[in-house]
């Protein structure tokens, strides 16, 4: 895996809690992870669920507009 072992694993991850702190490593992790899912899902060539949500973002962008 990119030539990283464990020890510089470890080391990085204590890096990420003194930097962001032990609370918002979670959040973090969920916002790769999704930011991962949706990376796969345009790879992978789902058009019908990548147009599903821009249409989703594209609504609610006009029905702010329109308030």
């Amino acid at each position: 895996m990119f030539g990283i072992g464990m020890p510089e694993l470890i080391i990085i991850l204590v890096i990420m809690v003194l930097i962001v702190g032990p609370g918002k490593l979670p959040q973090i992790g969920s916002s790769l992870g999704g930011a991962i899912r949706g990376f796969k899902k345009a790879v992978d060539g789902e058009p019908a669920a990548i147009e599903s949500e821009r249409l989703k973002k594209t609504e609610g962008i006009c029905e702010q507009h329109h308030l």
